[in-house]
This record gives structure tokens, C-alpha cells and sequence, in this order.
């Protein structure tokens, strides 16, 4: 690869891409395949090379071979020895545990060649706990309902397993695109290039069995190309979204664009109650319960019909307490969509386990130059303090700064002077603290 000497890597796992450096955005495209994007600052952009973005790119089909050595092309100076050493350990714990499904109808197979990693996971008292048999040097027998739970668990452990054990079929759902959808007529829409290769990554998911995560930035098309992946596999589905507004788009999209009959189309939110053949329901809904200490009302929905597929759209905001019902569920097929890995909560690690890794990913900047999304301009402005509130946020203990600084009050003039330039345009004002 062409070396490009935009970024400094760090022994510890942190990569720094330098904006104004004339291979950028050669470096950035590498980086995004195998590190986090954590923050963005106007001279230098801070990435962090973490087990669960390893482990996505060896879902992705990247060898600790190939990480190592895109990052020598873009750093600076030498990759520190001790980093190479982490990141070959990372990647190979990946995959050396597998799923297999078991003759014995309701259990399956945790199989690894290598026999003294069994031996060592087995005398681990998390482990233990799940009391699986072990009928072979490489091999021990679980039950199938404890998949989720020892998947989230090994995981944790720094150990991803690739799961083969399979997935049931669901009830079928024949249906088809609506007449043109498909076509290149201009009356219809077709499914752009790479929303296809998007669908063909999750159906194609070897290891994983039909499971897994899809990153595509707003505007890419998520909603259609989940209903793409519902139209390869013809089965009852439920989709999950973070708003009613999303589930009632999610059915509008479906009617539009699908021979499935608004007969076959459920909304299950705080306002109606349809349990169908294709069910778009809320997490609010799902995680809903009448006290702290009750169960959850409607978590018996994920359970409620044979669904042969579940979408988390925006799985970045899917609530934590979904978490163990998405572990009772692993039988069935589940597809994530989402712009970013990234959570709050900090739960990306069970994403990865009880849902999937990332199948599929493609770039805005990509898309953009392509001419799928509109072309985005970004203008950072720095507005200075007065002397006597710089003072004050000098004076201020860490935690109270951020607010000082966010409520600069200099700040006004300036977004009044941007409003005014773009007169008569839709304007949106994203702030954290609202006066």
C-alpha cells in the first residue's frame, strides 16, 4: 500500500489522523475498517483500535496481517512492536470458538480445536455455571436455550464465538416488490448497487448464519434494504424502531413497495395493539412495565408468532433490558441496521454477541461521491471567551467547564450572522442546554 505518513499510532490502541495531511482521506477509509472514530477536533482526529472493531473487521474478512499492515502505511513513524503483538492475539481469539448444531433435538455443540482453551474456559466459574457436558477433548453439549447467554458471555471473556448452529425458517410470507420496483423504469425504484451488496452480506454471512449488523449513514436507504433482506428469506417479520413515527414509515414503505396487504401489517405502539404477519413495533413499547419491579408488559411480542426474521433499526438506541430477551431469541434470524456502532451505554460488545457483527459497512464520504447522498460542507468556528468568563471557566472545577463553554453567550451573534447569510433556508439548531 501506498504509504501516506497521516497518522500516529500509539502503543495504547489510540490512532491520530492528521485533517490537513494530503492522504487523509486514504487513511480515514482504512482506519474506519478495523478502528472507533471517538472524537474529531479541527487539527488531528482520534481514533481507538479496540477488541470489538477487531473483531468486526475479521467478521469483515481482515487478518491481523492485513490490519498491521494498513497501519504501517499510513503511520508516521514505526507501529509500536507491543500493538502488533495485542492485535494479532485480538484477531486470532477470533473465530477459535464455534457453534455447531447438536443430533439431539433442543441442544447444540461449543466446538474448539484448540483442546486447552476448553480446559481453561471450563474451570472458569461463569462458564461452569452453564453445566455443558463435555463428550470430547474439543467439544462440549449446552442446551439450546442457554445460546444467547454463553455467546454474551464468552464474548465478554475476549473470546467471540462464530456461531453455525442455524436458524429456524419462521412462518412463510410470500410476497413481492410492487410492479416497477425493481425495474429501471423511472415510474419505480430500483435497489441501488450497493444496498444489494448489503443484502447479499447478510443472507452470504458465513459463520454467522444470518446474523449480523449493516452500517449505512442516514439517507442511505436502511428501511428498504431491510425489506430487501425480508423479501430473499419470504417469511413473518418483526421490526423493531426507536419511535412511532419510524414504525408508521417502516409500514408506509411496506405498502408502497411490497405486495404485502395492509391486512398483513401490524402496528404495535403505545396507540395500537396488531400483532401480523410483518409486526413494526416500538422499544418503548417493548421495554414498557407498569412498576421497576414488574416484568416487562409486551416483551411476550418477540415470542408472540413464528417470526423467521427480527430488524433492531437504529440499534445504536436499542434499550439494554431487550439484551436478555434478544438472548432467549438466538433461533431466530436478526438484522441490524444502524449509521453508527457507537453507544451511550457503552453495550456494543452485546450487540456483537446476541445480535452480530458488522457485516456490512459503507462510508457517507463514499456515498457522497458517488452521488447517493447530498454533498456535505463542515465549518467549525471557535468563539472566544470575555476576559471575565474565561476567568470563570479557569476558575471552575472540570466538570462545571463544558457548560460555561457551551453557554458562551458570544455564541448568539454568531448563529444570528449564519441564519441571516442563509436567509429563507430550513435552519436546525442542535444544542445541549436549551435557555
Amino acid at each position: 500500500m501506498e504509504k501516506t505518513d497521516a497518522c500516529i499510532v500509539q502503543r495504547d490502541f489510540t490512532v491520530l489522523l492528521e485533517v490537513g495531511h494530503p492522504g487523509f482521506d486514504q487513511a480515514r477509509a482504512q482506519l474506519g475498517m478495523y478502528a472507533e472514530l471517538v472524537k474529531t477536533p479541527a487539527a488531528f482526529h482520534t481514533y481507538r483500535i479496540t477488541a470489538l472493531s477487531l473483531w468486526n473487521a475479521a467478521a469483515l474478512g481482515w487478518s491481523a496481517d492485513q490490519v498491521i499492515e494498513s497501519l504501517e502505511s499510513v503511520s508516521r513513524w514505526n507501529v509500536p512492536a507491543a500493538l502488533i503483538q495485542d492485535i494479532q492475539r485480538i484477531i486470532h481469539q477470533y473465530g477459535k470458538l464455534q457453534l455447531k448444531p447438536q443430533a439431539n433435538h433442543g441442544r447444540m455443540r461449543l466446538v474448539s480445536e484448540d483442546e486447552r482453551l476448553l480446559d481453561e474456559l471450563s474451570s472458569m466459574k461463569t462458564i461452569s455455571a452453564f453445566r455443558m457436558e463435555r463428550v470430547d477433548p474439543h467439544e462440549l453439549i449446552l442446551g439450546g436455550e442457554q445460546r444467547g447467554l454463553l455467546k454474551r458471555e464468552l464474548t465478554r471473556l475476549g473470546y467471540p464465538v462464530l456461531d453455525y448452529a442455524g436458524y429456524r425458517e419462521g412462518t412463510s410470507l410470500p410476497f413481492e416488490w410492487q410492479a416497477n420496483t425493481q425495474s429501471d423504469s423511472s415510474e419505480g425504484f430500483r435497489l441501488r448497487p450497493y444496498q444489494r451488496d448489503a443484502v447479499d452480506a447478510f443472507e452470504g454471512s458465513e459463520g454467522m448464519g444470518g446474523s449480523g449488523l449493516l452500517v449505512l449513514p442516514c439517507g442511505a436507504g436502511k428501511t428498504v434494504i431491510g425489506m430487501a433482506v425480508l423479501e430473499r428469506l419470504q417469511c413473518e417479520c418483526l421490526i423493531l424502531t426507536s419511535n412511532t413515527t419510524s414504525v408508521r414509515q417502516w409500514i408506509q414503505e411496506l405498502q408502497d413497495k411490497t405486495t404485502i396487504t395492509n391486512e398483513q401489517i401490524g402496528e404495535y405502539s403505545g396507540q395500537k395493539k396488531q400483532v401480523k404477519p410483518v409486526t413494526v413495533a416500538t422499544y418503548q413499547i417493548l421495554t414498557h412495565r407498569k412498576s421497576k419491579d414488574a416484568d416487562f408488559t409486551h416483551i411476550k411480542l418477540l415470542s408472540e408468532r413464528q417470526w423467521g426474521l427480527i430488524i433492531y433499526d437504529e440499534v445504536h438506541l436499542l434499550p439494554a433490558p431487550v439484551f436478555r430477551a434478544t438472548a432467549d431469541i438466538q433461533a431466530t434470524r436478526r438484522l441490524g441496521l444502524t449509521a453508527t456502532l457507537v453507544r451511550e451505554d457503552g453495550c456494543e460488545q452485546d450487540v456483537f454477541s446476541l445480535i452480530g457483527p458488522k457485516l456490512y459497512d459503507m462510508p457517507w464520504k463514499e456515498l457522497e461521491q458517488q452521488g447517493w447522498i447530498a454533498n456535505v460542507q463542515c465549518q467549525e468556528i471557535r468563539i472566544p471567551f470575555t476576559p471575565e468568563l474565561r476567568s470563570n471557566y479557569l476558575e471552575a472545577e472540570v466538570k462545571h467547564q463544558f457548560r460555561l463553554a457551551a453557554e458562551n453567550p458570544a455564541k448568539l451573534a454568531v448563529v444570528r450572522r449564519i441564519l441571516d447569510h442563509h436567509e429563507g433556508m430550513p435552519a436546525l439548531v442542535i444544542g445541549q442546554y436549551l435557555d
